[in-house]
């Protein structure tokens, strides 16, 4: 589903649809972007220490959508991420 919601981030990006969440983002820029990934984290780290399995799953989605418009908005894909990750694995 990730790769699924990277697609449709990349969608959104190349065809803005009016009243796109996704869009006004974009349109935000990038310290928008990367602020709302600082609050999603925030928000992480509260749900893990104090909620329940419902609401650290909706935490940590909330923070995965918003790291792959970051990302878009950086150029960088999750292949990019995976590749990254390979090579730590080797050392």
């Amino acid at each position: 589903m990730i790769a699924e919601l990277e697609a449709i981030i990349q969608d959104r990006r190349r065809n803005p649809r009016l009243g796109s969440y996704t869009n006004s983002l974009f349109d935000a820029g990038v310290n928008r972007i990367a602020q709302k990934v600082g609050e999603e984290a925030v928000e992480v780290v509260v749900a893990a220490l104090g909620q329940g399995r419902e609401a650290q799953i909706a935490e940590l989605s909330d923070l995965f959508y918003h790291t792959l418009v970051l990302m878009n908005q950086l150029g960088i894909t999750l292949d990019d991420v995976y590749h990254e990750l390979e090579e730590r694995h080797k050392k």
